[in-house]
């Protein structure tokens, strides 16, 4: 077994020879193929998928996986719809493209929420995805698949997309790493979009300094995404010193101190408890935390702001979807009707929710009072955060209310008691900000993560601190053992 390694020790190997790529690749397959009988992680798995060759660029000849709502040339691209299930594009994603050019290998699509539309990995149109510490329990989305995979040692790194905490939260649910840039750093053409305001092209990986390597691999300027920017002069891997004393992080008081959730369960009180023993370990390493409060009106609107706003943007983004283009089509010799078919057969009923939500959201008489105010509270919460990252260099909290999910908790009712606390990395969508969650233990044997969301464009400061810490704990490179509960 090779592919439980890191990137820099695989590139090793590959260079003294002690492996080949083809070696490698052929391990990956058979591992997908367990995984996906396991775990129901993928889409697509490429059988044919060749070997590259050896060269100085560290990802050269090893194998990683792309969430299924990348374009991939002449290769299936459903974004875990029905409605694209027979969809081979004729281009392919820019930021697959880069990690082409350096020699990496793709050997799977990963399976997602249905377009990146959910936080459970139910959706996908596979069938919902098993987390690998315990198959009764999720991995959340919508990036449940290319968690899935890291986490079970398929390859070291895959491709997420993170328009809420997609990335994040399942890096947390699965134990690895995930990172999600400043807005811009990593182009999103070639990503199927879902509310482009917030979506973020982003790495799962099971170490900082692989997500540095690959994120180093992706970024830089794209003519074909004006929101893309010259990173040129960002080098995550090299900033990554832990050299980290005199930093200073902050946390919500309202989200983390115990007495704001009268309702706590057993599991929420451990939960909290261990982030309180991990800010410690972070004042060990010479960081200042200190808590901070924020009006609890501005705190409790995040997930309406979310709502209220991705719903709109996918509404319009994904009106191209008429079965006419492309996707399967309708029947009926009438265009209205072919699209009507194809649209209510064709999604789940999750997404036809939020259309329905995002329509209503943007009818005429209704914009002001849901679309234009969710605005601007958007801009209120990001200034809240830009005064604090103005005296602090990032924002440290725990992923979620806990572990993983059960699937019987797939009710899709919101609790009240730890909604927020659920829903806060959503911050770092709304901001565009840097944000990298880390595992931090684990909780009746499942795994849960921390979370450092920084300033926009101060990802070598975000990844620095992040490293520091995960060199202080037990969890880097680890993959998933299942257990039963």
């Amino acid at each position: 077994m090779y592919l439980d390694k890191s990137i820099k020790e695989l590139h090793e190997l590959l260079k003294k020879g002690e492996v080949t790529s083809a070696e490698l690749i052929k391990e990956s397959l058979a591992k997908s193929h367990e995984v996906e009988e396991k775990y129901n992680a993928f889409v697509t798995i490429l059988d044919d998928a060749k070997a590259s060759i050896i060269t100085d660029d560290l990802l050269s000849g090893i194998p990683f996986g792309v969430k299924d709502n990348f374009s991939t040339k002449d290769v299936l691209s459903t974004g875990s719809s029905n409605t694209l299930n027979n969809y081979v594009p004729f281009y392919t994603a820019t930021v697959v493209q880069k990690l082409f050019d350096k020699g990496a290998v793709m050997v799977n699509k990963t399976a997602l929420d249905e377009f990146g539309m959910g936080g459970t990995g139910t959706t996908c149109h596979t069938g919902p995805v098993l987390n690998p510490w315990n198959r009764k329990r999720m991995c959340a989305g919508s990036s449940a698949g290319s968690a899935c995979a890291v986490a079970s040692g398929v390859y070291p790194y895959a491709l997420g997309s993170d328009t809420g905490d997609s990335i994040r939260k399942p890096a947390a649910y699965c134990g690895i790493v995930g990172y999600k840039p400043t807005y811009g750093m990593l182009s999103r053409y070639g990503l199927f979009p879902f509310a482009s305001s917030l979506d973020h092209v982003g790495v799962l990986t099971r170490s900082v300094l692989d997500a540095a390597i690959v994120v180093d691999a992706m970024k830089g300027q794209d003519k074909h995404d004006m929101t893309s920017w010259d990173s040129r002069h960002i080098n995550l891997e090299q900033a990554l010193t832990k050299d980290i004393k005199g930093k200073k992080l902050f946390y919500i008081k309202e989200l983390v101190e115990i007495e704001n959730y009268p309702k706590a369960s057993p599991e929420l009180k451990e939960h909290l408890a261990n982030f309180h023993k991990t800010l410690e370990i972070v004042r060990g390493l010479g960081i200042e935390v200190e808590g901070v409060n924020i009006a609890k009106d501005l705190l409790n609107s995040i997930p309406a702001v979310y709502v209220i706003l991705s719903c709109a943007e996918a509404t319009s983004n994904m009106s191209n979807l008429t079965g006419i283009i492309f996707g399967p089509r309708g029947t009926s010799s009438k265009v209205t009707d072919m699209m009507m078919e194809h649209r209510t057969k064709g999604f789940s009923p999750l997404i036809k929710r939020r259309f329905v939500i995002g329509s209503y959201i943007l009818q005429k008489e209704n914009q002001e009072r849901y679309f234009k105010n969710a605005q601007r509270v958007r801009r209120l919460i990001v200034d809240e955060m830009k005064k604090l990252f103005n005296i602090y260099d990032g924002l440290i909290l725990p992923v979620s209310s806990g572990p993983a999910k059960s699937f019987e908790q797939n009710d899709d009712v919101i609790d009240e008691n730890t909604n927020v606390l659920e829903e806060h990395l959503q911050i770092g969508n709304f901001g565009g900000f840097p944000s990298i969650t880390i595992p931090n233990g684990f909780i009746d044997n499942l795994p849960v993560g921390i979370n450092i969301t920084g300033n926009c464009y101060d990802d070598e400061n975000v990844l620095n601190i992040a490293y520091a810490l995960e060199s202080k704990m037990n969890y880097k490179g680890q993959i998933a053992r299942e257990v039963e509960e």
